[in-house]
């Protein structure tokens, strides 16, 4: 689904992620963390070529991204949705008109659309709000509604940049009950979070980045990390975690 093969990507002699290896499968749910700058933006980036690395091969649905040319990357894009903090909703377009221009921009019929958005509204438990606009809704309800945006064209991954940094403890809960239940329906999940409480309640996948280096990978993981050095004392020949890297 998503691999990464000795990756670098340097900027101007500064290390954006430095060869890294990993694979995050079908159906996953993973959370990426690690401190700021530890190198979470330049993963992301280099997953939908926003970047290109300088080194190592990336695969994505089966995509070789690191050769596909310029007129190959919408099509990447069309099979990743991607959730922001800022929500980054359309102001003068009520909720259902900001979830159908996800599908209107890939020239999609408007009877399909008229059947598939009230469905994605319903999933998100915001039909109710159909006819609001952003600035008429909760910061919970704008961001179940970036999220119908990201999913409305069935998305082989979901890539979720810190979903709940602007929400009540509470409310970035129900956010993550929602990511729960997309991931059920087989959508892989990379999340980007600082947000510890939630990624040690959920209990899921764990890669943490430090230095542009994966310092730990961990499946029922929690948020903590470590540090580069740490790290490779651990997993060195006769370590405490020999023979169980990635």
């Amino acid at each position: 689904m998503i691999i990464f093969e000795n990756v670098t990507k340097m900027y101007d002699g500064n290390i954006g992620i430095e060869n890294v290896t990993v694979k995050i499968d079908k159906g996953d749910f993973v959370f990426l963390v690690g401190p700021s700058g530890a190198g979470k933006s330049t993963f992301v980036k280099l997953i939908l070529k926003e970047v290109d690395g300088d080194k190592g091969r990336i695969r994505v649905n089966g995509m070789d991204v690191t050769g596909i040319s310029n007129r190959q990357i919408p099509r990447l894009r069309r099979s990743i949705g991607i959730v922001f903090q800022d929500f980054r909703l359309l102001p003068n377009k009520t909720v259902e008109e900001n979830v159908a221009f996800a599908m209107e921009i890939l020239h999609i019929s408007s009877r399909t659309i008229r059947r598939n958005v009230p469905q994605v509204l319903g999933l998100m438990g915001i039909s109710s709000k159909s006819k609001k606009y952003p600035h008429e809704l909760s910061a919970g309800e704008q961001q179940r509604v970036a999220i119908a945006r990201a999913v409305i064209n069935n998305p082989t991954v979901l890539i979720a940049d810190e979903p709940t940094g602007n929400l009540d403890p509470d409310t970035a809960w129900e956010i993550m009950q929602l990511l729960e239940q997309i991931n059920r329906r087989g959508t892989t999940i990379l999340m980007v979070t600082h947000a510890k409480d939630i990624v040690d309640r959920m209990g899921k996948r764990v890669i943490a980045i430090d230095k542009g280096k994966i310092v730990r990978d961990d499946r029922d993981g929690s948020y903590g990390y470590e540090s580069e050095e740490a790290y490779s004392f651990r997993c060195k020949p006769g370590g405490v975690f020999d023979n169980n890297v990635y």
